[in-house]
């Protein structure tokens, strides 16, 4: 059996199945969550970069591109792909602080907000978090393997961590 790899780029959401791999290449303060079942080795990864819909409604905007309404979405997506919602878990990575900034306005802190918005969207929907490589200040590559459900991360001047 063949092992496929999937991108998965800014604003975008992916599904696949065992032994396929997605991934998300330069996340800043950006989020990448990736949901999956591990019974049915199916799962998904979204590449998030705005913490919340709200406020962009009026927009064209993909609803990938926030965490409120894209995790949701994935949520969805995978249920109807044929996971089983009771068994998904989550991992996440990114949130970096980019750029200092001498103000201390949440505006500025896209990142913290990011993680914020995804750990709550989990929570609300009873996803449950079971790891997470998040905030800093370097950006990150990860890799979600399907058929282990092991998230590896590659971050700028720092080894390799798999959670």
């Amino acid at each position: 059996m063949s092992i496929n790899s999937h991108a998965v780029d800014i604003a975008m959401m992916k599904i696949a199945r065992a032994p396929d791999q997605l991934y998300s290449l330069g996340l800043g303060s950006c989020i990448g969550v990736a949901i999956y079942d591990p019974v049915t080795r199916i799962g998904g990864l979204i590449h998030i970069l705005l913490p919340t819909l709200q406020g962009f409604e009026n927009g064209n905007h993909a609803r990938t591109k926030f965490a409120d309404s894209g995790i949701t979405d994935l949520v969805d997506a995978l249920v109807k792909a044929g996971a089983s919602r009771s068994r998904l878990k989550a991992k996440m990575a990114g949130g970096a602080s980019m750029f200092t900034m001498k103000s201390t306005s949440d505006v500025h802190e896209v990142g913290k907000r990011n993680i914020q918005s995804s750990k709550d969207t989990l929570k609300k929907l009873g996803i449950e978090l079971v790891a997470q490589d998040t905030g800093g200040n370097k950006g990150r590559t990860i890799y979600f393997d399907l058929e282990t459900g092991k998230m590896t991360i590659k971050t700028v001047d720092r080894a390799v961590k798999v959670i």
